[in-house]
């Protein structure tokens, strides 16, 4: 396997410590505008995902660029990497291309069917606002914001995550959900209604409350009782077993607590985040390189695949996190982590129709997107050397 060959080259070449590892910002976005420029003539060349209404590119399979629909839970994330682009580089055209590819997903903004909206829409639309201060985007935040609220169930005090597998849960709520309050916390800040507000921390305390075992690891999928509150189940969905800790799963509760203690100033989310970075970088199943393997249980580890877009996702927690924690070795880890992507976990210039990273893994258990490139990997890739580069 690829992945394992990587892996005892760096450690033979004795560079398994964090020390002195550091990596060019300045050439990573160059390498990753021109796999960006690739991936552009691949969307453009893509007939066939025209006639369908697929507006953004998700990842490579069997050597085929898949896109998908404006109401997939990814179709966010390529435009918030035409936004990075462009904060990085100053250069127009990211944002002329941005603007493009952000308005594509706009009529999302009334869906009341997913919870997704804040991937879908701040990653894009927020990351517009942000830089360009439109008003037209922040009309957009607000409505997604609307949107997103009709999911929440004043009794349990959550968002709903999924509508679907009704047989299966009843209100089910999953880990991933904590990356959507960003969201609402915008809109608080925008329209001074704290109605948001206070849905993304009733969100965060049931899920703080509900969602961790005494370690700090995560469960992937809760379901909730209506009509009491409790939680009548504790599952997973995309990990190994029911008790494993899924490596993107714990990612996702990093950085959502972190960003929840940036909105509040709650001490709590700090010291919730502080568990789950101590679980993340002590798990003995990791390899030295620090990128996880997809479920820390998976019984064939190391023969398995991995997932970089967890390892983006915790490197962009941990440059958060060095700003509150200024000595608790945060950035030395997110460091490692980065370090790690930009020089074994990228693609060849040229290849994998113009994603950045390689070796993530999507849904494992559904046979799904195992060992590719996928675009929330380089978008929290892209994030994280910008969070790098402004320490």
């Amino acid at each position: 396997m690829k992945t394992k060959l990587i892996l005892s080259l760096y450690m033979a070449l004795g560079i398994c410590t964090v020390k002195a590892q550091k990596v060019n910002v300045s050439k990573a976005f160059a390498d990753a505008a021109k796999q960006t420029e690739v991936l552009l003539k691949e969307v453009r060349n893509d007939t066939a995902a025209l006639r369908k209404n697929q507006v953004s590119p998700r990842t490579v399979e069997k050597g085929k660029l898949v896109m998908v629909k404006s109401s997939d839970w990814t179709s966010g994330f390529f435009a918030g990497e035409l936004w990075y682009l462009y904060e990085y580089t100053k250069d127009p055209k990211w944002m002329d291309l941005a603007k493009v590819y952000t308005e594509k997903i706009k009529k999302e903004q009334f869906n009341i069917g997913t919870h997704d909206l804040g991937f879908m829409m701040y990653c894009s639309f927020g990351n517009g606002y942000r830089l360009t201060g439109d008003t037209a985007y922040r009309s957009v935040i607000i409505q997604s914001a609307k949107s997103l609220s009709k999911r929440f169930n004043p009794v349990a005090g959550v968002i709903k995550s999924w509508d679907h597998q009704k047989a299966k849960w009843k209100y089910p709520v999953i880990i991933d959900n904590m990356m959507n309050l960003e969201l609402l916390f915008e809109a608080t800040k925008l329209t001074g209604d704290s109605t948001f507000y206070k849905i993304a921390v009733s969100h965060a305390d049931q899920t703080l409350r509900n969602h961790f075992r005494p370690d700090y690891s995560s469960w992937h999928v809760l379901d909730y009782d209506t009509s009491t509150g409790k939680v009548t189940q504790k599952l997973t969905a995309q990990g190994y077993s029911n008790e494993s800790a899924w490596a993107r799963g714990q990612a996702w509760a990093l950085y959502g607590f972190i960003m929840c203690y940036r909105e509040t100033h709650n001490e709590t989310y700090l010291n919730q985040a502080k568990g789950i970075a101590k679980f993340i970088l002590n798990n003995k199943t990791t390899p030295a390189d620090g990128i996880p393997y997809w479920d820390d249980h998976d019984p064939k580890i190391p023969n398995t695949s991995k997932d970089a877009s967890a390892a983006a996702i915790t490197a962009a927690a941990l440059y958060e996190m060095d700003g509150y924690v200024p000595n608790g070795g945060y950035k030395k880890s997110a460091d490692h982590l980065l370090y790690s992507l930009n020089k074994f976990y990228t693609s060849k210039v040229g290849s994998n129709k113009g994603f950045i990273l390689e070796h993530s893994t999507g849904h494992r258990p559904a046979n799904s997107e195992i060992d590719v490139p996928i675009n929330y990997a380089d978008y929290y890739y892209l994030e994280s050397l910008l969070r790098l580069k402004n320490k």
